[in-house]
């Protein structure tokens, strides 16, 4: 039998693993037998030299493998999940998950934190007071099965080798790796005992994946994976060349989800939740199509009952419900103000990454996993692309903790906004839908 350093040395050399040998590195990694600066080599052999799909596949499986796969059986329906690859203003699952519970789908969500220009939902539900994402694997699977959904960390059951080895790529330049974007997505999905998973691959500067081919090649694969894996799945190629929504921070970002709940909320918010949500009714058993989905989601915000789930969710997870109808009671930050248009004209670009880094400079994100978060900073943008201005009107407020935090960051937050003579519309938020088969 091959050593641990031959494994690592065969993959650097352009091998291919047999079966059986990517778990035995997972197993001896998580036992402590495999020392993190020798899976650091394999990291990087595996970056370089790529795995193939069932390569992939037992990647997965022994990362899923080393922790605890909850039991859901217990609670009907088609268990279904959604994941978001990550953007600039994007909190879709603060709404989504309500609304598609309130259809009848049982909706178990582990989330995570925001880590460089993106916003993480844990950080968002935090901002709610004493709303607690920490809640012991008893309690998740019993508000899943009274409300419909939960909303939770990671905790140290779910996945460990993936905390492990996120933790490594991160500080090895290894992040970068379509395989090992997979199998880190679905070790941790898979381990909710969901039986579905949509997931929303994001495309554009404010996205990990710049370009449609490489979003696409990291949507197939995650469709292929999880359809081994016997889960049905759909991915959806969105926009993230731009802000989701007019809002960017924690506690702004959940109030514009509350104002999707009570049918408000900007149009492009609204369609991806509506998308997103009809997609997981399908697979859900619920509807019998897309189109049934949108109907469906629609009807349970006008009804009232999405709102409503979301109240009995925070309830049940410690927080104020109050919430809900009176946004006034999340935190608020002490200076906000106003950045104008310099010249009249059409708003043609919105540069999201800025946007995103200029939040995280505020404090509404974070630049290690270590720091803490400014539930109330953040920008409100009064302008999206396509937006006709006039000189002095408002592009964007910032809220911000002082003033000198302010001035740190308006002219990256002013420099943004593109102004021309000519109208230049949006394009399309939805570029393409994938869907697998479980297998």
């Amino acid at each position: 039998m091959a050593t641990l350093v031959e494994l690592i040395a065969k993959k650097r050399d352009g091998g291919t693993h047999e079966p059986g040998q990517i778990k035995r590195l997972i197993d001896a990694l998580v036992a402590g037998e495999l020392a993190d600066y020798q899976m650091s080599a394999w990291l990087m052999a595996a970056f370089l030299r790529g795995l193939d799909a069932r390569e992939t596949l037992e990647l997965t499986d022994a990362m899923l493998a080393s922790g605890v796969v909850l039991d859901l059986g217990e609670i009907p329906g088609v268990k279904v999940d959604k994941h978001s690859t990550g953007g600039v203003g994007d909190k879709v699952s603060l709404s989504l998950a309500p609304i598609v519970a309130a259809c009848g789908v049982p909706v178990p969500m582990v989330s995570g934190r925001g880590l460089g220009h993106t916003g993480g939902t844990l950080d968002k539900l935090e901002s709610i007071p004493g709303f607690r994402v920490d809640l012991p694997i008893e309690d998740f699977r019993r508000i899943v099965r009274d409300l419909g959904t939960c909303l939770i960390g990671q905790t140290k059951e779910i996945a460990p080798a993936d905390k492990r080895i996120y933790a490594l790529r991160d500080v090895t330049a290894t992040v970068e790796s379509i395989p090992l974007i997979t199998a880190s997505i679905l070790s941790k999905k898979l381990a909710e005992g969901i039986d579905a998973l949509v997931l929303d691959v994001k495309v554009g500067r404010g996205a990990f994946m710049k370009d449609l081919d490489r979003a696409r090649a990291l949507a197939r694969s995650l469709v292929d994976v999880a359809s081994r894996g016997g889960k049905g799945v759909t991915a959806l190629l969105t926009d993230m060349d731009h802000p989701l929504g007019l809002t960017i921070g924690n506690a702004l970002e959940m109030i514009e989800a509350i104002d999707v709940l009570h049918g408000r909320g900007p149009a492009d918010m609204v369609e991806l939740t509506l998308e997103l949500a009809a997609e997981m009714l399908v697979l859900g058993k619920v509807v019998t199509d897309v189109e049934a989905g949108r109907v469906r989601a629609r009807a349970s915000i006008a009804d009232g009952s999405a709102a409503e789930v979301l109240r009995k969710l925070i309830v049940a997870q410690h927080g104020d419900p109050r919430v809900v109808d009176d946004t006034s009671l999340f935190a608020k930050a002490p200076v906000v103000r106003t950045i104008t248009a310099p010249r009249a004209g059409f708003v043609v670009d919105v540069d999201p990454l800025a946007l995103g880094y200029a939040g995280v400079e505020l404090g509404a994100g974070r630049t290690r996993a270590d720091q803490a978060v400014d539930h109330a900073v953040g920008l409100v943008l009064h302008a999206a692309k396509g937006t006709r201005v006039a000189a002095g009107d408002p592009l964007v407020d910032v809220h911000a903790r002082d003033v000198a935090a302010f001035e740190r960051v308006s002219a990256r937050v002013s420099g943004a906004f593109r102004i021309g003579d000519e109208q230049v519309a949006r394009g399309p938020l939805v570029f393409e839908a994938l869907r697998g088969q479980a297998r």
